[in-house]
């Protein structure tokens, strides 16, 4: 059967008989697989700990029937252990790959699978709130699949302007003539928030004020799980903590 390798980050796994799982991944090259490894939930298994959530590896994998089947397996990022001691990294990083896990094979991209690497990094090293990488990482996903928020202009007739209202119905932030009655009003420095965590601003992000990026981060959830049109049951926990 033909085989294949790729770079992926591992997204999901599950149980299959007794010593067997399935690994959902998200490949530089391939887009999403899902594959069999087969044996890794034994004690002897050679590459168990390198198909862990979080994980990053470089994969030989061969073509199956319904599912392909991993035969090698080498750590290119060992994320999972310095993310997984600390709530707040744990939590976020579900949401991202639970993100990742919902794009379509279209959307899939080389630039997909590079946003989430650097986002699980940046997690593990906890070099910016854990919740500011997420927001971060949510808003450039949207991007990625053609979904970028309008935030420098009204999202609906593109009025220039600093516009006060947020509808992710709409698109991002629009003017007072498209904004629908009862929209989410903006301040402006979490206006200015969006647009930092959209650029990847880090300095900006990190000395935003608290209220701004608790406002931030609940307009970034309803943009995110609108596109997606189903909810991300991780960020319950990520609010919850």
């Amino acid at each position: 059967m033909p085989t294949y390798r790729d770079e992926v980050v591992v997204l999901r796994t599950h149980k299959l008989g007794e010593a067997d799982r399935i690994v959902t991944m998200l490949g530089r090259r391939h887009g999403k697989i899902r594959a069999v490894a087969k044996g890794v939930r034994r004690t002897s298994s050679r590459f168990g700990s390198r198909l862990e959530p979080f994980m990053v590896a470089d994969v030989m994998l061969y073509k199956g029937r319904s599912l392909d089947v991993v035969q090698q397996a080498e750590s290119l990022g060992s994320y999972g252990a310095d993310i997984a001691v600390h709530y707040d990294r744990y939590t976020s990083a579900n949401a991202m790959v639970e993100t990742a896990d919902r794009l379509n094979e279209a959307e899939a991209t080389p630039q997909q699978y590079l946003l989430l690497v650097g986002g699980l990094r940046a997690l593990a090293r906890g070099e910016h709130a854990s919740r500011s990488v997420l927001d971060s990482y949510l808003l450039r996903a949207m991007a990625l699949s053609g979904w970028a928020p309008g935030l420098d202009e009204c999202a609906r007739c593109a009025a220039p302007g600093e516009h006060e209202s947020f509808v992710a119905q709409l698109g991002g932030m629009v003017c007072a003539a498209c904004a629908p009655v009862g929209s989410a009003r903006v301040a402006a420095p979490t206006a200015s928030l969006l647009r930092s965590l959209l650029r990847g601003d880090w300095q900006q992000v990190d000395e935003a004020a608290p209220a701004a990026t608790s406002a931030a981060s609940g307009l970034i959830a309803a943009y995110a799980q609108w596109h997606l049109e189903r909810g991300i049951r991780s960020l319950a926990h990520v609010e919850a903590g």
